[in-house]
């Protein structure tokens, strides 16, 4: 469960943190990450099992031992994105099921063209990159802080060409065509533009090609002047959704992913959590061998089914990073998503469900753990249990 620190309005997935996020001596924590339960497990050796095999690739999650803890570090302390990375996203799961539901329900090509909304530090958009050299990625969120962070910490480790097949974009996911280019570094830009001439190539396509130094352009460039691929695939992770409160806006959301998705056939996925612990005040954590993460969920409103959502880190004994991201959330149900993205034009909805561990099961102040064993199913009905995760599934144009 849980999200990244959202702002208002729209709020983004990882980077939203109110900005008041700073260390200090405490033993009372709470937290709730990104996807708390789908949080990955401790250390274990990479396999080479194929990523296109979901089990295998959830038993591959990203390292989230916390062992480079200090790698990115702001003086004495750890980057809140670097934490919320280790404890909360596992990118290899979800592309591998990110590409299980586009081959199933698309199905004739290799889906190359990834938009990831609510995208934060855009992990998952970078691990895309990594998983096919002439896969492409556009990533777009509210909070330039973590897209920043992205540039400097994610995307600079891609290789030559990460900075020609990925771009990151500032703005509102209800205003996409508005949304303004994230300045990259100039010298990667007009490298990766010489170096990349094949139509992975994203970066070329925002400068003038009689003059590649001519960058100008790039500063100022929004979603709606530059010429993108069409997309095979949307996702919006982490429960992103839930930031924006009202029906119609969800509903506008979604026909600007249905818009933007290609004529040949593509998908848009979100997740969303539920149960009755989703319902009432709860606080979990999770340990790793250098810190200890927190997700903190305040009471739920029943009439608005709004809640807050705060997530919390612990670096060792007395180093507290307290509210490091902290979400205002409309908690959806599956039947209002679907309807809203029926009304969007998704011809059809598939939904994939995970049952989680109870929550009470041993003490609401123990550490929660995942089954990993435990897979996602496509389900036609669930009976309410303690906490479940799902993804909802929308298939444009096929």
């Amino acid at each position: 469960m849980g999200k990244s620190g959202k702002k208002t309005k729209e709020s983004h997935r990882h980077g939203r943190g109110r900005g008041a996020s700073h260390f200090r001596g405490g033993d009372d924590c709470d937290d709730l990450p990104s996807s708390a339960y789908d949080a990955p497990p401790p250390h274990r050796e990479d396999s080479d099992d194929d990523d296109t095999d979901v089990a295998a690739a959830e038993d591959e999650q990203e390292d989230v031992d916390g062992g480079d803890l200090d790698q990115r570090q702001v003086g004495s302390m750890p980057s809140k994105f670097h934490l919320y990375q280790l404890s909360v996203q596992s990118p290899k799961g979800d592309i591998s099921y990110l590409q299980k539901f586009f081959l199933m329900y698309v199905g004739g090509r290799v889906p190359l063209h990834l938009q990831e909304d609510f995208c934060g530090t855009a992990l998952l958009s970078t691990e895309w990159l990594h998983s096919d050299a002439r896969r492409t990625a556009i990533g777009l969120d509210l909070d330039l802080e973590s897209l920043e962070w992205c540039l400097e910490n994610n995307l600079s480790k891609i290789g030559a060409d990460g900075y020609s097949r990925m771009l990151l974009f500032h703005g509102n996911v209800l205003q996409p065509n508005e949304a303004c280019i994230v300045k990259q570094n100039i010298s990667d830009l007009v490298q990766d533009m010489h170096i990349n001439n094949d139509n992975s190539s994203l970066a070329s396509n925002i400068c003038d090609q009689s003059d590649p130094t001519n960058l100008k352009c790039s500063a100022n460039s929004t979603m709606s002047s530059v010429t993108l691929p069409a997309r095979d695939i949307i996702c919006a992770f982490n429960y992103s959704c839930c930031c924006l409160h009202r029906r119609k806006d969800l509903v506008l959301y979604f026909r600007h992913a249905f818009n933007a998705l290609s004529k040949r056939g593509g998908i848009f996925v979100m997740d969303v959590y539920g149960g009755t612990s989703s319902e009432r005040k709860l606080r979990l954590q999770r340990r790793f061998p250098s810190f200890t993460y927190f997700w903190e969920q305040e009471e739920f409103d029943i009439i608005s089914r709004q809640t807050r959502i705060s997530l919390h880190f612990q670096a060792g004994k007395k180093q507290m990073l307290r509210h490091a991201f902290t979400y205002h959330w409309r908690l959806w149900s599956i039947p209002e998503i679907k309807d809203c993205l029926e009304e969007a034009g998704f011809k059809s909805i598939h939904t994939w469900i995970r049952e989680m561990p109870n929550t009470q099961s041993s003490g609401n102040a123990k550490e929660y753990n995942a089954d990993r064993d435990v897979k996602y199913e496509e389900l036609q009905h669930f009976s309410q249990g303690d906490a479940w995760n799902a993804y909802v599934v929308g298939v444009a144009n096929v």
